[in-house]
């Protein structure tokens, strides 16, 4: 018996036990809340999807949980000295749809699409200087899955690639950048900054206040990773101030958004909710599947998070 472990809505659960009992015939996937308290103990794996900590405690006998999302620092920050096993799910197609959402993004940015925006809300009939791409120099924080594929996308489009991590990494035709030092060294020449990092103590709060002023006065942002790798309170001041010249961020502390939030209000600031790469069932279940098929053969784990690294 696998448990799926979630908070998603009833409709989303079933969604998911459906595919993944597709995928995985010989297993007996179930909702948690049909797992009666005697047997959870009898459960070593689970499936989960961002789920609640006292209901994941009662199956007290786990050794590995295979996460359907690619961010797990909710998990991290209650199983880190856990002996249990986390894997986190690893998609090529969530790595290309990301890709997409990077193209799509950084192009909106690269042809001044909010200040055409702005004008015809003003019906203001104004032509602005168009900047080649090759001229536009974009970096990007984060250098995993997500990371490379994006790079190699812009690339692939004509812009000035950069990237950013924290060891030393080499990529074909993109100058790479690592350390404390290489962080603030990328951001002084990009124009617009991609951050796909996952979130770990590290991370929180890398994009604060000495990075934006470090950037260039009129540059940008995009945040597809997570909300608390952002100074809210720094970016909003850069904003005001007109340092930096918008802001596309897809992810927040809270979510949804509360509707108090400035950033609503905020002119330069685009909100989105969580669309940049969504997980893609058919193929996350295919992925999870194999994986576990793997395991019951062999009994050889796919990678699993450091935990040392918190991914």
């Amino acid at each position: 018996m696998i448990p799926f472990i979630s908070q998603l809505s009833a409709a989303e659960q079933q969604m998911w036990l459906e595919a993944l009992s597709i995928e995985l015939p010989n297993e007996n996937i179930v909702l948690a809340s049909d797992v009666a308290p005697e047997q959870r103990q009898l459960c070593t794996i689970a499936i989960v999807a961002n789920p609640d900590i006292t209901t994941l405690s009662s199956f007290n006998n786990l050794s590995w949980l295979h996460s359907v999302w690619a961010g797990v620092e909710k998990l991290m920050a209650n199983l880190q000295s856990s002996d249990i096993k986390i894997t986190r799910l690893i998609d090529p197609m969530l790595s290309q749809t990301m890709a997409e959402a990077v193209l799509a993004w950084s192009l909106y940015l690269h042809r001044d699409m909010p200040i055409y925006a702005k004008q015809q809300q003003e019906a203001t009939w104004l032509q602005h200087q168009y900047t080649p791409a090759n001229e536009r120099r974009i970096g990007i924080l984060g250098l995993g899955e997500l990371g490379c594929e994006s790079a190699q996308r812009l690339q692939q489009n004509g812009f000035d690639v950069m990237g950013w991590s924290r060891s030393t990494k080499n990529l074909p035709s993109i100058s790479t950048f690592s350390g404390q030092e290489g962080l603030l060294a990328m951001a002084s020449r990009s124009d617009i900054l991609v951050c796909l990092l996952p979130l770990t103590a590290e991370t929180q709060g890398l994009i604060n206040t000495e990075l934006l002023e470090q950037m260039p006065k009129g540059s940008s942002v995009i945040n597809f990773a997570r909300g608390g790798i952002i100074d809210t309170d720094a970016l909003l001041h850069t904003l005001v101030n007109n340092h930096i010249k918008h802001a596309v961020l897809d992810v927040f502390d809270q979510e949804p958004l509360p509707t108090d939030s400035k950033l609503w209000q905020q002119p330069n600031v685009t909100v989105l909710p969580h669309i940049s790469a969504p997980t893609q069932l058919q193929s996350a279940c295919k992925i999870v599947a194999n994986n576990i098929i793997e395991y019951r053969k062999s009994g050889q784990l796919p990678v699993c998070v450091n935990k040392a690294k918190g991914y």
